[in-house]
């Protein structure tokens, strides 16, 4: 087995590329066991969180990334996102009949939006047209048009786990001359060759280091220690008092002439918060400080 809910960086001591190997499991479960999901759809939630999670761990700041696509097909949104600690979460909205595993299909006139969300200062968000057949193609055509780098990215789902890897080529040293950007070109096209050797079932079920030795026993390379993924909602009383406040109290208090409680329940984790009449005044007349274990404020 690979190492179960874990993501590790790696560099190259001699090439100036950078990787990254994540295989997910008990998070990979904990998501799927929320929805009655069909086994495309699975796979591809596997996908998306492998994806989100070696993307979050080349951030630099404390935050989150997240990989939303929306179309007008089979699937009508699918997201996934990961913070700068790895606590990944994900949701599919499924539309009709699921009858393909390639991008263009399931999600037909659709776009991949790529948002990264540092907990100060402003989004970035950059938007990819789902033209290719799988995320690892639009997550690389991204990096490329966007960032000017070459990057590399497998991603692999049986529907028990998921796992993926990351290859990216840094950027030339300041002053590098021809031959030496040569010399780098080369032996990028190296490392990706021999990663392209690897097997589905071996990202699936190798251990991280086994893997490395398998593709690059002849290089030289840094690990760095491990960091454990998680499945975790963002989801708080906080928020989703802050959520419906949006809809007004008087609004909010009509319902509640016919309701005992209003009830908002996060499609993620599908925890329930429940706000009775007293809890809505409390949002609008002292704001919101505390909950109770049940999920009402007073």
């Amino acid at each position: 087995m690979s190492n179960s809910d874990q993501i590790q960086r790696f560099m190259f001591e001699h090439h100036d590329i950078r990787g990254e190997l994540v295989g997910i499991d008990e998070a990979y479960q904990a998501v799927i066991s929320k929805h009655d999901y069909p086994d495309q759809v699975k796979k591809l939630l596997g996908e998306w969180i492998a994806a989100a999670s070696l993307l979050s761990e080349i951030l630099k700041f404390d935050g989150s990334v997240i990989l939303q696509a929306r179309g007008d097909a089979g699937i009508g949104v699918l997201m996934a996102e990961c913070t700068h600690d790895q606590n990944v979460r994900a949701i599919a909205q499924v539309n009709g009949d699921i009858q393909s595993d390639k991008l263009q299909e399931l999600f037909g006139n659709g776009q991949l939006v790529i948002t990264i969300s540092p907990r100060k200062g402003n989004r970035y968000q950059g938007i990819v047209p789902l033209n290719s057949d799988t995320l690892a193609e639009c997550l690389e055509h991204y990096f490329l048009q966007s960032e000017q780098l070459s990057t590399r990215i497998w991603l692999q789902c049986d529907n028990s786990r998921a796992a993926g890897l990351f290859l990216q080529k840094l950027p030339f040293k300041p002053g590098a001359s021809d031959d030496q950007k040569q010399q780098s070109d080369e032996q990028w096209q190296h490392v990706v060759t021999l990663a392209d050797t690897i097997k589905s079932e071996e990202l699936l079920s190798l251990e991280n280091e086994t893997i490395l030795h398998r593709l690059y026993h002849e290089e030289d390379l840094r690990l760095f220690e491990c960091e454990d993924v998680e499945f975790r909602c963002t989801c708080s009383k906080e928020r989703t008092a802050a959520s419906i406040k949006t809809v007004g109290q008087s609004e909010l208090l009509d319902i509640l002439e016919s309701e005992p409680s209003i009830k908002v329940t996060c499609q993620f984790c599908n925890q329930t918060y429940s706000f009775d009449k007293i809890d809505i005044r409390a949002i609008f007349e002292t704001g919101f400080s505390s909950t109770k274990d049940d999920g009402s404020i007073h």
